[in-house]
C-alpha cells in the first residue's frame, strides 16, 4: 500500500461518490450524486498531480491561474488566449437577456473584437482575480492578498495567517459564479512550501482536475519568489459532487490504470509574480490516458 500511485486519492473519490454519494437537484437543474468532505495530499516537489487516467489540458488551466493573478474579470483577455472556459456564465446571461440564440462561437468571436461588447457582455463581476488583487475595503482602499502572501513568506514565514481567499460576502451577488477554490492558506518548514487549497464546491470530474494543475502551478510561482522548495499540496473539498451527465464517464474513467506523474517546471525565474507566462511553464514526462469530454453544468 506505500507504493499506491497517489492518483487513486482522485480515483478512490470517484468512486465513492458514485456509490454513496446523495442524489440531489442542484442549481443548474442536471442533478448532482454528492458526498460532504474529502482530502487528498501529493508530494509536489516530486511529482505535479496532473492525472493520467484522462488528458488535462494543463495549459488551460494555467492560463487562467494566470488571468486570476491580473485582476482581471472580463473574459475578453482568457478568449484572446483560446481560453473559452468561462464563456457560458455570460453567454447565458446575453442569450437570457436579449432573448438572441447567438451560437457561442459567434458571441466569442464578437467579444474579441469588439472591446464594446466585451465591456458590457464579457464581464464576470467582482470574481476571483478582483479579490485576490483588490479586495475593496470599507473604506474604499484595495487589498492586494496575493502580494500580502508573499510579503509574509519573505518576512514572517512561520506566521499561522498566511493565506488568501475569495468569498467576499458584499460582493457574492454580483459574480457571475461565487468561488468555488475559497482558501488558500500556505506553510513553511524546513524551507519548503506547502499550499493548503479549499473548495466549498467541486466538479469532481472537470472541475478538480484543472484546480489541482492550477494550484500546484501557482503553488510553485510563490515558492520560486520566495527562495523555497516545493512541499506538499494539500486538497480539501467540501460539497465534493457528480452531475448526473457525468456518470459514465467516471466509470470509464475508474477502468484506466495510472501512469507515471509528470514533473512541472518553472523555466525561468520570473521578476515578479505578475510577470509569468505560459510559456514558462513545462510539464515534463506527461504520458495521459485519452481526453474524455463532458458537458459543464451553467
Amino acid at each position: 500500500m506505500l507504493n499506491r500511485h497517489p492518483e487513486y486519492q482522485y480515483l478512490d473519490l470517484l468512486q465513492q461518490v458514485l456509490e454513496h454519494g446523495d442524489r440531489r437537484i442542484d442549481r443548474t437543474g442536471v442533478g448532482t450524486l454528492s458526498v460532504f468532505g474529502a482530502m487528498a495530499r501529493f508530494d509536489v516537489g516530486a511529482y505535479a498531480p496532473i492525472l493520467t487516467t484522462k488528458r488535462v489540458y494543463w495549459k488551460t488551466a494555467i492560463k487562467e491561474m494566470l488571468w486570476f493573478l491580473t485582476g482581471k474579470t472580463n473574459i475578453q483577455a482568457l478568449l484572446k488566449e483560446n481560453v473559452r472556459i468561462w464563456t457560458d456564465w455570460p453567454l447565458a446571461r446575453y442569450r437570457k437577456e436579449t432573448g438572441e440564440n447567438v451560437s457561442q462561437e459567434a458571441f466569442e468571436k464578437r467579444i474579441v473584437e469588439d472591446d464594446a461588447f466585451a465591456a458590457r457582455w464579457g464581464d464576470l463581476g467582482p470574481v476571483y482575480g478582483k479579490q485576490w488583487r483588490r479586495w475593496q475595503g470599507p473604506d474604499g482602499r484595495a487589498f492586494d492578498q496575493i502580494a500580502g502572501v508573499i510579503d509574509a513568506l519573505k518576512n514572517n514565514p512561520t506566521s499561522r495567517r498566511i493565506l488568501f481567499h475569495g468569498w467576499n460576502v458584499a460582493e457574492i451577488d454580483q459574480m457571475a459564479l461565487p468561488p468555488c477554490h475559497m482558501v488558500y492558506q500556505f506553510h513553511v518548514a524546513k524551507d519548503k512550501l506547502s499550499c493548503l487549497l479549499f473548495q466549498r464546491s467541486v466538479d469532481v470530474l472537470l472541475g478538480n482536475p484543472f484546480n489541482w494543475a492550477a494550484g500546484v502551478a501557482l503553488q510553485a510561482m510563490i515558492a520560486q519568489q520566495c527562495d523555497l522548495e516545493l512541499g506538499e499540496f494539500v486538497w480539501v473539498g467540501g460539497d465534493v459532487h457528480l452531475y448526473l451527465n457525468h456518470l459514465e464517464q467516471a466509470r470509464l474513467q475508474l477502468t484506466r490504470e495510472p501512469r507515471p506523474f509528470p514533473r512541472l517546471v518553472l523555466k525561468r525565474r520570473a521578476a515578479s509574480i505578475d510577470d509569468y507566462r505560459i510559456e514558462d511553464f513545462d510539464v515534463q514526462g506527461y504520458d495521459p490516458h485519452p481526453h474524455i469530454a463532458a458537458e459543464v453544468a451553467v
